[in-house]
């Protein structure tokens, strides 16, 4: 869905919202019921997140030129330590 805005000359602004191309040049107004003008306004680009939008650069950019990498890179886990044998002996120990 998409938000469209209208212009009502007594009412001012009204925001529609309809699926994407099937906004009409008029509608009527919610509260006058005159013919409200569609408002062809920029989008709303300011509003988005600035790590969301380098995150859809970065995406983009490596879509057709891949980053080239010379290690595996470090996915923030910790190594798994090797279990101790299961042992009766080693139950007996203290414990920290």
């Amino acid at each position: 869905m998409v938000t469209y805005q209208y212009n009502c000359e007594t009412d001012g602004p009204t925001d529609v919202s309809r699926p994407m191309g099937e906004a009409t040049q008029t509608i009527e107004c919610p509260v006058c019921n005159q013919q409200a003008q569609r408002v062809f306004s920029m989008p709303l680009v300011s509003a988005v997140d600035q790590k969301r939008m380098k995150l859809i650069d970065s995406t983009k950019a490596t879509s057709d030129r891949p980053e080239v990498v010379t290690s595996i890179p470090n996915d923030g886990r910790r190594k798994k330590q090797p279990m101790a044998p299961n042992n009766p002996l080693l139950q007996k120990l203290p414990r920290p």
